[in-house]
């Protein structure tokens, strides 16, 4: 009632669409080409919101910029820009705003607990020495060696708390700058504090038809959360899924199955028998209509029992042949009798396989799909980090970066005016 009016969001927003799609993506950098760029200063009407108003409205409207890009790819889908039937799912590292000194495991908050306590018993020791040294100029070194031990001991304090935080978390991590982000493998095997991205991406036009920001370090989980928000939008009847091994997880393959999916990726062998020189699952033959498994030495194995095993419930085989075989240590090291484990729908497996076998550029294909916008997006972002902390502010950037994004594609498609007529539409 008394001070100036709010800035309209659109305004504010197409300061934020411009920024991200031209790699300028911090409140303060935005400010200052509010002043002197003379393309934004025609885009906002001369407006010039300080960096506070600018950071403040990315922050308190995560949910709505969320639901932009979400609109953006509907509008895509109504201009034809999308296959309809076909995305690659992949899934990447950012690094989050974390350093690695500030991120603590069980194993690591020990060792800098140990290093510590080394610290001091030296600190102790070399005290005791300069207690029975007479020359002069002693009382200088006891009093910075004092000065060192009562700050290792304030921080042996801060470490013992951080310990029983690791010990309290459910992933056994604690990071302090952004509480939400987690250890996770990097480039070159690399450990850095990130977040998982999660995206799937048109094979045809390359636009991020949707994506996700998750905790998850593994994309074991991922891949039918992923799914099923591409179905939303393209509304598919028989949604075409392309995904590296690293989402390999029968159970899922299951939901896929249930849910009309199908899926294309190559099965993991997580067994080490063939580093061992031992028979492989695979030299086992399946005899279906018998329900027995042939070994490589002609003998069957029969259904023996049903396990859960892994939230799995599979089907046990062994054969009664075993102790005298005259190739078992060529099958197994165990005392006991080689034993197969089959899942009870892993007929669905076998068909994944099939396709596999019938479809090998399926993975070359992913490869060319889902690689290039993040490639594409890392470059904006340069070699830093995520803006903002916590998840949920997180997925807000990381919408703005998917925003950007697919406009620039569109437009490089359709052109500016065609965009400009449609989104009214």
């Amino acid at each position: 009632d008394t001070g100036r009016p709010g800035y309209h969001p659109s305004t504010l927003l197409k300061l934020y669409v411009y920024g991200y799609m031209n790699r300028v993506q911090t409140s303060r950098r935005l400010e200052q080409e509010s002043h002197r760029n003379l393309e934004l200063m025609w885009l906002i009407e001369r407006l010039q919101p300080d960096f506070k108003t600018i950071a403040d409205f990315r922050k308190a409207n995560g949910k709505a910029i969320r639901q932009v890009c979400k609109e953006f790819v509907l509008l895509c889908r109504h201009l034809n820009l999308l296959s309809h039937d076909m995305v690659a799912i992949d899934g990447s590292k950012f690094k989050a705003v974390n350093t690695r000194d500030k991120s603590f495991t069980k194993t690591k908050i020990k060792m800098r607990i140990k290093e510590v306590e080394e610290s001091i018993d030296r600190y102790l020791k070399d005290l005791d020495a300069a207690d029975n040294d007479d020359s002069g100029g002693s009382h200088i070194k006891v009093d910075r060696m004092k000065d060192k031990l009562k700050r290792l001991k304030l921080q042996m304090k801060g470490l013992k708390k951080i310990e029983a935080d690791v010990e309290q978390s459910p992933d056994k991590q604690k990071s302090l700058t952004d509480p939400d982000a987690r250890i996770m493998k990097g480039s070159m095997n690399s450990r850095i504090p990130a977040y998982n991205v999660q995206s799937a991406v048109d094979p045809e036009s390359h636009l991020i038809v949707a994506h996700e920001v998750t905790q998850e370090p593994s994309d074991r989980r991922q891949l039918f959360n992923m799914a099923t928000q591409v179905n939303e939008i393209l509304q598919s009847e028989n949604l075409k899924v392309f995904a590296d091994k690293g989402y390999y997880k029968s159970q899922e393959i299951l939901l896929y199955h249930e849910a009309g999916i199908t899926t294309y990726l190559p099965k993991t062998y997580t067994s080490d028998n063939a580093a061992k020189g031992l028979f492989t699952r695979s030299q086992f033959i399946y005899i279906e209509e018998d329900n027995e498994y042939q070994c490589p030495a002609g003998e069957r194995l029969t259904w023996r029992s049903r396990i859960n095993e892994d939230e799995r419930d599979l089907d046990t085989y062994r054969s009664a042949a075993c102790p005298q075989c005259k190739i078992r240590n060529q099958c197994t090291s165990s005392k006991q009798s080689r034993k197969i484990k089959r899942w009870i729908h892993e007929e669905l497996l076998d068909a994944l396989e099939d396709r596999m076998l019938h479809n090998p550029k399926a993975m070359t294909l992913r490869k060319q799909t889902v690689e290039h916008p993040f490639g594409t997006i890392k470059h904006w972002m340069g070699a830093t980090h995520f803006q903002m902390r916590r998840l949920e502010n997180v997925k807000t950037e990381m919408s703005l970066h998917v925003l950007a994004y697919n406009m620039k594609r569109v437009i490089n498609m359709i052109g500016v005016k065609a965009l400009m007529e449609a989104i009214p539409a």
